[in-house]
């Protein structure tokens, strides 16, 4: 099986993209978080790769165990797949390194797309033309049937729940928009009057505000999760056990995760924006793709799916 070494921040919204990659394409994989001790280091990385110098100087890249990761790990590594912006320069010099190939997931800004062997980029973030850029109109996410399956069965085993439910999945702000809590709690209210003699499911993530854990906690939730209090991850066993997935607006990856397996209807609760951004393109693509229903207090029927495996698969084995 070809070995192959993960690059990113850290951060699991960016980390599943990646592990998706390697699932659709069967690659074993091994992770590293790279990591800079000040922000000038990582200006630093984008000059030198400006200048086509390849140092390590600005950059640690740490095991997931959080020891710094000994050049041992790279032994046997056949390509990298690079994901986030602190993660695209030093996916490079240690390409270079290796003599190997870089695959990046998202856009690289500010650095030189031409050293990536193809660069997988979300359609919303309007990447230019270029023969090695693929647009997508998710972010990678499936990590395929079997993961849903076992996620599914530990939940139920871990609850004693099985569904199908209605499942409700609230975020946070980002830089984009921000959750009103008066606002999600005329929305859980409509949820809950909407689809009654259902179980009903909740999760929060780690941007959820403790003013809107506090508002969604008070609702008559089976089962629920505050991710203030617990770390467990049940949004897998979400998407393949429910029947209507509610999920806020401020993150693609997890609307990416929703609308690409599972057979759940999607329907979107938008964020209050602060200004007009690039989730508008992107949810206005999956409207017109018949994936998500945007949520006014009616339940749609949007439950088509994308998969993208066919297409990466085709991309990369070319």
């Amino acid at each position: 099986m070809e070995k192959v070494l993960i690059i990113s921040d850290g951060k699991p919204g960016h980390l599943n993209q990646a592990r998706a990659l390697c699932s659709i394409m069967g690659w074993d994989c091994i992770e590293a978080a790279a990591e800079y001790r000040l922000k000038a280091f990582k200006a630093a990385g984008y000059m030198l790769d400006a200048l086509r110098l390849y140092s390590n100087m600005p950059f640690n890249l740490t095991s997931s165990d959080g020891g710094v990761t000994p050049p041992e790990i790279t032994e046997g590594i056949s390509r990298i797949v690079a994901v986030s912006s602190g993660a695209y320069y030093p996916a490079k010099v240690l390409a270079k390194r290796l003599g190997v190939e870089v695959i990046a997931l998202m856009l690289p800004r500010g650095i030189r797309k031409s050293d990536f062997s193809h660069i997988f980029c979300p359609s919303y973030d309007n990447p230019p033309r270029a023969e090695n850029i693929t647009p997508i109109p998710i972010t990678l996410c499936n990590r395929g049937e079997s993961f849903y399956k076992q996620k599914a069965a530990e939940f139920s085993e871990k609850t004693g729940l099985k569904g199908p439910a209605v499942s409700v999945i609230i975020g946070g702000e980002n830089a984009y928009g921000k959750i009103d809590p008066e606002k999600i709690r005329g929305q859980l209210e409509k949820i809950f009057e909407k689809t009654p003699n259902m179980p009903h499911w909740l999760t929060t993530s780690r941007r959820t505000s403790r003013k809107v854990e506090k508002i969604a906690a008070s609702f008559p939730f089976d089962y629920k999760l505050i991710f203030s209090e617990s770390r467990y991850n049940p949004i897998p066993a979400f998407i393949a056990m429910s029947e209507y997935l509610f999920v806020t607006s401020d993150s693609s990856s997890m609307i990416s995760e929703c609308v690409s397996t599972g057979a759940a209807k999607v329907e979107v609760l938008k964020n209050e924006p602060k200004k007009k951004s690039k989730f508008d393109r992107f949810l206005a693509e999956l409207q017109a793709k018949g994936c998500v229903h945007i949520f006014d207090g009616t339940l749609g029927s949007a439950d088509k799916k994308i998969n993208l495996e066919n297409k990466i698969k085709s991309v990369l084995k070319s």
